[in-house]
């Protein structure tokens, strides 16, 4: 009954079944698994003369004036209408709803739903409320769901449409076993799912949104555990030496950290397991990750074999490049570079090379991952920024050698609740020390009085030799103009600057395009760089001391926090400077955040805080479900209960063959990849 398709409910037709098809939902399952946003307590009834100002209450009451409807300029209608109780009367009123004029007749008894407020003359009133015909309620005098709507949905289409729902779908199937729901005090689905939507009351909806969110978790991290089960059983290649890793580090011109050094240790141990490494290296900007992985590549190549690093971009890749050839200087190790942009004789040089193992190492964009390249013996991959890539790159990778070894190095921090949701199939390393003496990036949070004061600071900066980027959100002005662009801000900075050259640089430019100006402003010859975000994830500008982030209310903590990485990567103090105009308590919150700390893994945990998950790590990328209903921040211990009750699952039945486990499974198989299989 639950795969019916919506359009056999009534009151959706293939125009309105469009509209819920942009939320994703197609099926009766669908729906009822479109959890609501909120819910509004519409269960407080109040006389007329006992309403306060500013309460949201019901009001039982006849129509005692009937609707009466005023021009008061040529783009705004008022109607009024006048309702009255046994204790008073009040006005109701609508702005621009010519369709309220005939509707509601003197003498008839209706309830209205909505806040009281007051007009210009102190009298009370209740503006565009919701109505219903006494006697006939349906949304008022209960606990309504609110809903994330889009387009021409509205909350009364999606309410109607879940009601209808919930009663085509008659008795659902549990398919959460009778003793794990015993165990963890889970709700019934007929309860939860009635709950969750048309609650009695709201304990009722914490009980089920509990049992919600507990479901959601303990199949994403069953399917996670069969998906890492599944790495377990692929055997990689054997590294005889590690050693040599050792021998790589003494070469270093600087100490590693005993974050570094505790990380290589758990890959060395990866490597001369037998099992396929799958292993996430989280660390800060500037705390080493590039080290560690050419610690490993090392390996690999004094091991007898081939590795490559995977950059999203092709300067990134280039940087990578002459960073892994400096590190191998006296090592005899050949390094290839393979990029989409480079012409067809310089990529068929560099597939004879990698065909014949004459490259040893062979770093590149997703070039690599071609059909044309064909690996002489690839047993270790390396993949910068993996959230760039996705599951479909990684496994067209690794299909290039014999279930080569996977590390992924990630400048994201991630709070490791999140880690374990987004990573469950990986082992995760976190590098959570900076190399001693590096001076943190100091952050200004300004208003608009300070623009005069910050221009006259880029000009010293620049003066003095230094380079500086400037961020915005958007690529074109908008009509409401109240958000800075990149390509009128670089106009405008060019005319204030004249004697300084201004680039720019966004994501709509051909990718050629985007490397050049990047690239030329690498060698210094742009000494102002207008972006949009996509230099925050990038190349290595020793020389840019100083961030302007304009519009930074409308950026992530996460995301304000990676923009800054992009400066003090040199000796030179560096700072950060954010204009921003919004005055809310979490504006105010997360600017000062971004000021008093340099944290990465502290900065993520608030942003997880005051933002929800939402799409804080790009989840879609990995293959993963969308979260429905749970809350990283605030669901943790549910989060630990799933992950305990998963695990005691799989430790018993690896595969979910037990009968009671049959309607799970199938869950639990629809979130997995199609070459991963419980068996």
């Amino acid at each position: 009954m639950v795969n019916k398709m919506i359009t056999e409910l009534p009151g959706i037709g293939e125009k309105r079944a469009e509209l819920f098809k942009k939320r994703g939902i197609r099926t009766l399952s669908d729906l009822l698994y479109f959890f609501p946003r909120s819910h509004e307590d519409r269960t407080r009834f109040c006389e007329i003369a006992s309403c306060r100002e500013g309460e949201d209450v019901c009001i039982k009451a006849e129509v005692d004036r009937p609707v009466e409807e005023f021009r008061v300029r040529h783009n705004m209608t008022v109607s009024t209408m006048m309702i009255r109780d046994d204790t008073d009367i009040l006005q109701i009123v609508w702005y621009n709803n010519r369709f309220v004029k005939n509707i509601y007749h003197t003498g008839e008894e209706y309830v209205f739903f909505g806040k009281i407020t007051r007009d210009k003359y102190g009298k009370r009133q209740m503006a565009n409320p919701i109505i219903e015909r006494a006697g006939h309620e349906r949304f008022t005098g209960k606990i309504v769901p609110l809903y994330h709507l889009t387009g021409n949905l509205t909350q009364r289409i999606v309410q109607s449409a879940m009601e209808n729902a919930l009663r085509a779908a008659g008795r659902l199937d549990e398919y959460l076993p009778d003793d794990l729901r015993a165990e963890y005090e889970l709700a019934e689905i007929n309860f939860a799912i009635k709950n969750i939507h048309f609650p009695d009351d709201f304990n009722s909806y914490s009980i089920s949104r509990r049992r919600f969110v507990f479901e959601e978790l303990l199949i994403l991290q069953l399917a996670l555990l069969a998906k890492r089960d599944d790495n377990a059983r692929m055997r990689g290649v054997v590294f005889e030496d590690t050693v040599c890793i050792n021998e790589f580090v003494s070469t270093l011109p600087f100490p590693l950290t005993g974050a570094q050094r505790r990380t290589l240790t758990e890959i060395a141990g990866d490597l001369s397991g037998g099992k396929m490494m799958n292993r996430l290296v989280q660390g800060d900007v500037g705390s080493g990750k590039t080290a560690v992985a050419a610690a490993a590549i090392y390996a690999a190549v004094k091991n007898g074999y081939q590795a490559v690093m995977m950059a999203p971009t092709e300067i990134l890749a280039r940087q990578h490049k002459e960073t892994l050839d400096e590190f191998f200087r006296d090592a005899g190790i050949n390094v290839v570079l393979l990029t989409g942009g480079m012409n067809a004789a310089e990529k068929r040089r560099a597939y004879d090379y990698i065909a014949l193992g004459t490259a040893d190492v062979i770093v590149g964009t997703h070039a690599v991952i071609q059909e044309d390249v064909t690996y002489y013996d690839l047993a270790l991959v390396v993949a910068d920024e993996q959230h760039r890539f996705g599951v479909e790159q990684r496994a067209a990778l690794a299909a290039k050698g014999s279930d080569p070894h996977m590390l992924i190095m990630s400048a994201t921090p991630i709070p490791r609740t999140l880690a374990l949701i987004l990573y469950g199939d990986l082992d995760i390393s976190i590098i959570d020390e900076l190399p001693p003496g590096r001076k943190t990036v100091k952050t200004y949070a300004v208003g608009e009085s300070m623009r005069q004061r910050i221009n006259a600071f880029i000009a010293k900066n620049v003066d003095a030799g230094s380079q500086v980027y400037v961020v915005c959100p958007l690529v074109e002005e908008t009509e409401s103009g109240d958000l800075k662009d990149a390509q009128g801000l670089a106009e405008h900075l060019q005319k204030i600057f004249p004697h300084f050259r201004v680039g720019l640089i966004h994501g709509k430019m051909r990718p050629k395009l985007k490397d050049a100006v990047m690239t030329s402003f690498l060698a210094g010859d742009i000494q102002i760089l207008v972006s949009t975000t996509v230099i925050e994830v990038g190349v290595n500008v020793p020389n840019a001391n100083l961030m302007i982030i304009e519009n930074a209310e409308r950026f992530g903590l996460s995301q304000l926090h990676q923009l800054r990485g992009r400066v003090g990567r040199g000796r030179e103090q560096a700072f950060c400077v954010m204009f921003a105009h919004g005055k809310n308590e979490v504006t105010l919150k997360r600017m000062k955040t971004m000021c008093e700390s340099n944290d990465g893994f502290y900065i993520s945990e608030q942003d997880l805080k005051l933002r929800g998950p939402g799409d804080f790590f790009g989840t879609r990328q990995h293959g993963l479900p969308e979260m429905r209903v749970a809350n990283l921040f605030e669901d943790t211990e549910i989060l630990k209960q799933a992950q305990a009750a998963a695990r005691e699952i799989i430790a018993s039945d690896p595969s979910l063959s037990d009968k009671k486990y049959a309607l799970l499974k199938k869950r639990v198989e629809r979130v997995l990849p199609d070459d991963v299989v419980m068996n």
